[in-house]
Formats: structure tokens, sequence, C-alpha cells
């Protein structure tokens, strides 16, 4: 059966300009291993994007496989309204226990999308009932320039990029929009665009803060802008003028969290104590759909009331909680710990360091930005001026296809190429990773 055909005949790909996937020679998966992809003519690739950033222990992982097993032999759904089941209660206990102590209660949803959609509205009810509702005002929210928290409309209301969020603008509701950190891009050294950043963080907060409901931010890294990365500091005193204002911290750990930037959370980097934080990707092990939103007492006391009151958080997915994904997830922190991955992480984010320093010698190499696995490597035209190629030269795609005779999978963003590998990856695989992305940028490029 030709499936290529029969996927362009019949599918619609997210993030994906059809036509060009029409002319494209495209990939069809059919298995994995470890950190391998294995096409349906028997091609072989490694995984260099994680599946989307949430691979951590490899493909077909024996282990995580059993444990969906022997779960799908109990029960593979039960409604979480209305009822509980133990491996719901058993990772709700692990992650308080792996978070900051501020976070007290779990409420599960299915995505980074509706982890963060549940965040915001938290945040928003949060702030109508707490202290009998004196603090209504308080319904505006302060994101970051070139922010992305997930596709549904509150979580794009948030966002900050043009290209995925401007078209929706009228669907969409204001938000105070501060700048995110790029010393790359900034008009002075990386401490600099730091103050300049809080210092109009701050500004807003001077002139709305008793309108703000919510500072929300992806910690030390951003994700879909490119792999942008913040300065030393930052995010500590950042809370710290969160706290000063009084408005409430939510941490966006979607793509962050589980061991990517070599801690469990990003937040632990400079010990950020958010009141609401979201996590998905990783969290099953890059297995299945599941996700959680982390809320402080403070915040889950605002919930609590007589029946009549109606303070409810009426909000619920049909498969919140579902049983494989928690299994899949308590077996996942289970190898994490067992097989060291942080520690795996350490040594390969030490490795991928010394080999990226040769990078840097590439004629269009503009910068390089790295946190544990998680590196952005930003294409240019002009490495005196940093001027970027146009979005028409499509130079990222370019690379992504030349990776391909390297055996490698990659995903850029615009004109960032980016690695995020499964955090199992080998000395050797991420040897031959970067590597052939190496050859690629040069070939491309010079």
């Amino acid at each position: 059966m030709d499936y290529k055909q029969l996927d362009k005949k019949y599918v619609w790909h997210p993030f994906t300009q059809m036509k060009d996937w029409i002319d494209d020679d495209i990939i069809a998966v059919d298995k994995g291993e470890g950190v391998w992809l294995y096409d349906t003519e028997g091609n072989r690739y490694i995984d260099a994007v994680g599946s989307l950033w949430v691979n951590v222990h490899g493909h077909a992982n024996p282990e995580l496989n059993d444990a969906i097993i022997e779960q799908l032999r109990k029960i593979s759904h039960t409604t979480f309204l209305g009822l509980t089941h133990p491996l719901a209660v058993q990772l709700a206990e692990q992650l308080i226990s792996m978070t900051h102590p501020n976070l007290k209660k779990v409420f599960y949803s299915d995505n980074g999308s509706t982890a963060m959609e549940i965040a915001l509205k938290m945040a928003y009810q949060y702030w109508q009932q707490a202290d009998g509702g004196k603090h209504k005002s308080r319904t505006k929210f302060i994101t970051f320039s070139n922010a992305y928290h997930g596709d549904t409309i509150g979580s794009v209301s948030l966002g900050g990029i043009d290209l995925f969020h401007k078209i929706y603008k009228p669907l969409l509701f204001d938000c105070y929009n501060a700048p995110y950190p790029y010393p790359y891009r900034f008009d002075g050294d990386e401490n600099a665009c730091k103050e300049y950043c809080l210092n109009e963080l701050r500004k807003i907060l001077e002139n709305y803060g008793d309108t703000i409901a919510a500072v929300v931010i992806e910690p030390e890294v951003q994700g879909a802008s490119g792999m942008i990365m913040t300065p030393k500091g930052f995010m500590k005193e950042l809370k710290h003028i969160v706290k000063q204002y009084g408005a409430l911290l939510v941490v966006d750990e979607v793509a962050t969290g589980f061991g990517r930037t070599g801690k469990m959370f990003a937040s632990e980097i400079e010990n950020i104590a958010p009141d609401i934080m979201s996590v998905a990707k990783s969290i099953t092990g890059g297995y299945l759909p599941l996700s959680a939103t982390l809320a402080s007492d403070k915040v889950y006391e605002a919930f609590l009331g007589d029946y009549a009151q109606q303070k409810t958080f009426f909000h619920g997915h049909t498969y919140t909680a579902n049983p494989l994904g928690c299994a899949v997830s308590l077996k996942n922190l289970e190898l994490m710990r067992k097989n060291n991955i942080l520690g795996n992480v350490a040594e390969r984010a030490k490795q991928a360091d010394c080999v990226l320093n040769e990078f840097k010698k590439l004629s269009h190499v503009g910068d390089i930005r790295q946190k544990g696995l998680m590196i952005g490597i930003e294409l240019v035209k002009d490495k005196q001026t940093k001027k970027p190629y146009l979005w028409a030269d499509r130079i990222g795609g370019k690379v992504v296809k030349e990776a391909r005779n390297h055996e490698i999978i990659i995903r850029p963003l615009g004109n960032v190429i980016v690695l995020m590998p499964p955090l199992c990856i080998s000395e050797q695989e991420l040897e031959r990773l970067l590597r052939g992305t190496y050859e690629s940028i040069k070939k491309v490029t010079e």
C-alpha cells in the first residue's frame, strides 16, 4: 500500500503548507527503536526532535510498553468527573513531591494547550473569588514577546508570534506584552538586555498593577520562538517584581519540564516559586497525551465554598487523568530516576557544548543557544550584520532535507535549527547527530 500517496490524498497536517507537502518527498514512519525512527522503506533516522520535544527514554522502550499493557488489562479509561483511580492519585503525589513546595494540587488535562488554558482560567477565577471578591479588577494578563503557549483560543491570546497568532486577533482577548530577553537581537550586552526587559515589565505593573491577574512566562527558554534563552538572574528578578505587585506567576513548563534543561523543571534553575505551573509533553516519556496544571494552596482555597456559592472550577475534559497515560507517566518517572536521565542530560550537554563550538566557525551560524538538551542554532545571511535569511529563502527547510542524507530528522523554527533528541541519547548517537547537522548546515549555507 502506498501510504505516502494516500496521505497526500486524505490527510491535513499541522503547521504544514499542504501545497508544498503534496510536492515533497515525504517520510512515512513505520516503527521506532531507541533514538531511531524507521520509515516504511526501511530507512532509519535519528529522531533529533524527540517526536516534537517529548521523547525521554527512546521509542519502543520495553518497560514503558509493559506499563501500558499491564494497565490495559485492567481498564483503559474511566471518567475523572465524580470518580478517581489509584494511578492518578499516585502520579499527583509524585508531581507535588518533585516540584516547588509552593505547589500543592494537580489538575489533569490532555496536552500543553489545555494545561495553559486551565492555568489562565484558574488565575482569572482566583481573583474573582479571593478575599470575598475584593480584587475583581484583576482580569488582565502580562505575556511576553514571541511567546507560544498553545493553540486553543485562550492560549493563543497569551501568544506573541505573529506568524501563528496574528490572523486570529479578532477572536482573542487583549494582554499586556512585555519584552522577552533576546540578547542576540538586542542593541547592547546581555546584562543591558536583561535590565531593559525587567524595567519594561515593571512599567506595565506600575501602570496597571491592580488590573493584572497573572504574569505568564516560559521560564528560561522560549521554545517555539527559536530556543530563545534568558540571561542569568532574569527569572529570579522577574519573580521578585511580580510578587512586589501582587500578581500571580504562571510558568509554562510544557516544553522545559522533565529534564530538558538539565533540571527536572526549568523553574529550579533559579529556584522560582510559581503560583501555577503547567506541564505536558515529556510527562509520559513521549508515549501518550497527558498534561497537568499544578496550583498553590492559595489558589486552590479560593475555589472552596458551599455548593450554592458556585465557586467550583467548572472545567474538565473527557480523557482527564486517563489511566493509561498515568500508568506510563509513573513508569517514566521511575525510569528517569533508575537510569539517571538527568545525569545523562548533563553529560550530553557538555559534549554538545564542545562540538557546538565548531559550529560557530561556519560562515552563516549567527548564534547558538543551549540549555541542557534544548539547542537552537540561528542561521543568518550576514554574520557581521546579523541580517536574517528571508522567509522565502526557506533555509531551515533546506537544512532539514540535507540532514536526511545523514540519517537525521530535524524540524526547524524558521532560520533556527532545533535539536531536541530523546534524553536517553548516547555519546555516540549524539556525536553522529551533531556531525550530521554540522555537515548539513555547511553544505546548504556555504
